[in-house]
């Protein structure tokens, strides 16, 4: 199926400006990630997986989750879990706290996640898959969606059985990643299964090809440009200036959300994602994940490359302030800066 990713569509009542999607990735998909996803033309960002144990048990980091900005939506709060009840609960106050949809998480394969009944699991517990997407999608009045992959061994067909079925419960959208759990994110995607699983069910799917939305995943990390060649399909190839121009901007949102300790660790990992690629040699990579602070990296960029300060000053002149654009939460605890 052709689409033009320009096209706006629906995933239930929510309208999404462009059919590109921007993956939720664990220790990825912050606020910041999120809302630099939408400049560059994702139409529809999701957050990273929150734990409804830790929304249940009010856990501060994982409240922190939920810090959203008004220019960040529409946006998608994954959760994952294996109790339909603490799913609802967790369903309703991602809503509280400004979500646009509820996705719950049945693709992830990772061992933390799937050892507690959660993720990629229930795939083969089709029956409490569709207890979960039916609490939820009874305990919130925005649309519900489900990610999942292929099945857990590889060859498996699980989604085209348990798709059918969570659409009945309440789904308005699935999302495939056509991988099973076993091959993680190695091996190739049988993509004919999305093609499949759109005949056998009514609503949007989501997939890399064949499907009624693009989601993009690891390919904009520290390459937001990335989205805008996807949905206009032309190159884009930013200049040096650019590229730390957008890390800092990048960096220096990330510490107004996590704080200076937190952020400093989580965006070593950006400096390669941003700078190798054939723009910046890989000693000044590793220069900069030395230092000890995120304003000393920002020093060393502009030093780098002094064109990087006009263009983040456009930057920051066209990009709305986090700060002003926030959601009200309605618990008290951000568990970030």
């Amino acid at each position: 199926m052709q689409v033009n990713l320009r096209e706006h569509w629906r995933i239930g009542a929510v309208e999404i400006p462009t059919r590109l999607v921007l993956a939720p990735m664990a220790g990825v998909s912050v606020q910041a990630f999120r809302r630099q996803g939408r400049r560059y033309g994702a139409g529809l960002v999701c957050s990273e997986m929150v734990s409804c144990s830790g929304i249940h048990y009010g856990n501060e980091r994982t409240l922190g989750y939920l810090r959203i900005a008004e220019d960040e939506r529409p946006l998608a709060v994954q959760i994952f879990g294996s109790e339909p009840a603490y799913m609802a609960e967790a369903a309703s106050t991602v809503v509280a706290a400004g979500a646009d949809i509820v996705d719950v998480n049945f693709g992830c394969p990772v061992r933390k996640v799937t050892k507690t009944g959660a993720g990629a699991t229930l795939l083969d517990q089709p029956d409490r898959a569709c207890r979960i997407v039916a609490s939820v999608a009874e305990a919130v009045s925005v649309p519900v969606t489900v990610k999942m992959r292929r099945g857990l061994e590889n060859g498996a067909r699980t989604c085209l059985e348990l798709g059918p079925r969570l659409v009945d419960a309440g789904a308005q959208s699935l999302t495939l990643h056509p991988r099973s759990a076993r091959q993680m994110y190695t091996g190739e995607a049988d993509h004919r299964l999305t093609g499949e699983l759109v005949e056998l069910v009514d609503v949007p799917v989501i997939a890399r090809t064949g499907a009624a939305a693009v989601m993009v995943g690891r390919a904009a990390q520290g390459n937001p440009w990335t989205l805008s060649e996807i949905v206009d399909g032309t190159a884009v190839l930013p200049s040096r200036a650019d590229v730390a121009a957008e890390l800092i901007l990048f960096a220096r949102e990330t510490v107004k959300e996590l704080g200076e300790q937190r952020a400093s660790s989580f965006l070593k990992k950006f400096y390669g994602w941003y700078l190798r690629r054939g723009r910046f040699p890989r000693p000044f990579v590793q220069e900069l994940v030395r230092l000890d602070s995120t304003e000393q990296v920002v020093e060393r960029l502009l030093v780098a490359e002094p064109a990087a300060a006009a263009a983040l000053a456009r930057l920051e002149a066209e990009a709305p302030d986090s700060e002003g654009t926030l959601v009200p939460l309605p618990i008290s605890a951000y568990g970030g800066g």
